[in-house]
């Protein structure tokens, strides 16, 4: 078996306007990602898919373009089982020979940002077509999953404080939903008024409901202080990146504020700098986003790193059908994972991308048990919306 044919597109789907939301990003008017097809020459097909951006807005021209004319042709007649060879060799670059011999990375002066992106749209789609070359689903190839059905926390709330306890009451009611998360941050200008809408969410949905808080990375080191003393009362179940990713020392001082577990990673890349937050004593629980911190093959590092510190696993998962069915993997693989990300908000990545129903109920998901990742791209919707760079 070998590659055949690698080609991206970044698929770009509007979103009514009765379920567009602003962010401290802005109004999303549309749900964006990089998607990858690699076939094989006996016609197996993976699906990849590669992030660069916040939420489901920004451009991928860069990124698409990248996968089509620079990693595609890497790839071509390359056996595709071989994935760590083929990660080690685009993540060190015209160094991979002499590193696989020496036995540790020697990588690209590029080896963040839209290289590991790329990276993890391969990585995806390989492990896609590993499982269904050998009929099984990729949770087996990761070990064996530890239950048919995982944990599910609603992620959305952007509402004001008078109107935040409808909409979680609303996510709650809409899948059973033990736990939810709402959006805090520069979204709201000051800790708080963040703050305020924290406490009429916890008032609205009682003691019983976990509330996680995601601030995006948006406060500096003193507003995240700040704010976490504000809400102390609020029994929060995570601190969602608090501060910009690149400021760990920060991060850890923010944790070591309160009382609040610190959530953490869905902008960081690779092992490395996963192995940072744990050595800083940073964050309390890791989130890698699948399509950006290196794919499946990474991520499933990092949830052995924070196994071994006695941290727990939560991949961010706010992204189309190949990264959110790969999240569903990894939970189900992973000793670390505890609760997994399903969006709220708009999202046609998943819901209309793939020919599958993806639904909770009674605050459960269940796991795929298909070949690969276990789900069907609709090729209408891929052809309507995709834009070839």
């Amino acid at each position: 078996m070998r590659i055949k044919t690698v080609e991206a597109w970044w698929i770009k789907i509007p979103i009514e306007a009765s379920r567009q939301h602003r962010s401290d990003f802005g109004r999303l008017t549309t749900f964006d990602t990089a998607i990858l097809r690699i076939e094989t020459d006996d016609g197996i097909v993976g699906w990849g898919e590669g992030k660069n951006a916040a939420g489901s807005a920004g451009s991928y021209g860069t990124l698409v373009h990248m996968l089509n004319h620079e990693v595609g042709p890497k790839l071509i007649d390359r056996d595709p089982a071989d994935i760590s060879a083929i990660w080690e060799m685009l993540y060190n670059g015209v160094r991979h020979e002499t590193a696989a011999i020496s036995g540790h990375a020697m990588p690209e002066i590029a080896r963040r940002g839209l290289s590991v992106a790329a990276i993890s749209a391969v990585d995806i789609a390989l492990w896609d077509i590993l499982g269904k070359s050998l009929g099984v689903p990729v949770w087996k190839l990761l070990g064996g999953r530890k239950a048919d059905r995982l944990p599910a926390y609603a992620s959305g709330g952007w509402e004001s404080a008078d109107r935040i306890g409808e909409q979680l009451q609303s996510y709650i009611a809409a899948g059973g939903f033990k736990s939810v998360k709402m959006r805090v941050g520069a979204m709201d200008r000051a800790p708080h008024v963040s703050a305020s809408r924290v406490r009429a969410a916890r008032e609205s949905i009682g003691p019983d409901v976990d509330l996680m808080v995601d601030a995006h990375g948006t406060y500096t080191v003193a507003e995240a202080k700040r704010f976490i003393q504000m809400v102390a009362d609020c029994d929060l179940a995570w601190f969602e990146e608090p501060v910009i990713a690149d400021d760990k020392p920060g991060m850890a001082e923010v944790r070591a504020a309160g009382n609040v577990p610190i959530a953490a990673g869905e902008s960081e890349a690779t092992r490395f700098a996963f192995r940072d937050l744990a050595m800083l004593r940073a964050a309390d629980i890791f989130q890698p986003d699948p399509a950006f911190c290196g794919g499946i093959t990474e991520a499933m590092r990092i949830s052995s790193l924070a196994s071994a510190f006695n941290l727990r696993f939560a991949p961010h998962l706010w992204a189309g059908a190949p990264c959110f069915f790969s999240g569903l993997h990894l939970c189900a693989a992973s000793p670390a994972s505890f609760v997994i990300e399903y969006s709220l908000g708009a999202n046609p990545m998943i819901h209309d991308l793939v020919e599958d129903t993806v639904s909770v109920k009674d605050g459960m998901i269940e796991i795929p048990d298909r070949p690969g990742l276990g789900f069907t791209i609709n090729q209408r919707v891929l052809e309507t919306h995709a834009q070839r760079q």
